[in-house]
């Protein structure tokens, strides 16, 4: 189902220009470009969320870690 929408001709304009500035055929590919940069943040951020709750679980867990980088070193070393 198609939908229309009165927007004003400088925000038509606007939106004109966007989308050929990101090399995009159409305002409706823009707003599609859009929406799947928002859903990608979104999925970015819950990511980060997940990755911070598990860093909090294993430090309530095991503590502060120590830092492994002279360990490393060591190794390379040998």
């Amino acid at each position: 189902m198609n939908r229309t929408l009165t927007i004003s001709d400088a925000l038509y304009t606007r939106l004109e220009a966007a989308a050929q500035k990101r090399g995009l055929g159409s305002i409706e590919q823009l707003l599609e470009a859009l929406l799947s940069s928002e859903d990608e943040l979104c999925h970015r951020q819950e990511a980060v969320r997940r990755i911070d709750e598990l860093r909090e679980r294993l430090f309530a867990k095991y503590g502060e870690m120590a830092d492994s980088v002279e360990l490393i070193r060591d190794d390379r070393a040998r």
